[in-house]
């Protein structure tokens, strides 16, 4: 199960607005400020529609523990080699 903070994190991460997240995720604003407040609402079918759309964006949910060590995280997915110039290496000369 995902956390509020995840969530909060997640969209913070990805540099989204919370009216951005709740237009892709198909949801009323007022849900994804109450998911990212509170997840006590168990509407999981709110849940589920902003995970996918934190997930199409690149984001990884951690579970707590899933390292061997801490608790619950987000990361961005894997970067294969293929998927172009890594945020950290853009500069004015790769610029196009």
């Amino acid at each position: 199960m995902i956390t509020s903070a995840q969530l909060r994190g997640a969209r913070a991460m990805l540099g989204l607005t919370v009216e951005t997240l709740a237009s892709e995720s198909k949801l009323p604003i007022s849900s994804v400020e109450a998911l990212e407040m509170d997840l006590n609402s168990k509407d999981m079918k709110a849940l589920a529609a902003l995970r996918a759309a934190l997930e199409n964006h690149g984001i990884v949910f951690l579970a707590g523990g899933s390292d061997g060590t801490g608790g619950a995280g987000i990361r961005f997915k894997h970067w294969s080699e293929n998927d172009g110039i890594r945020p950290e290496n853009l500069n004015a000369t790769n610029d196009d």
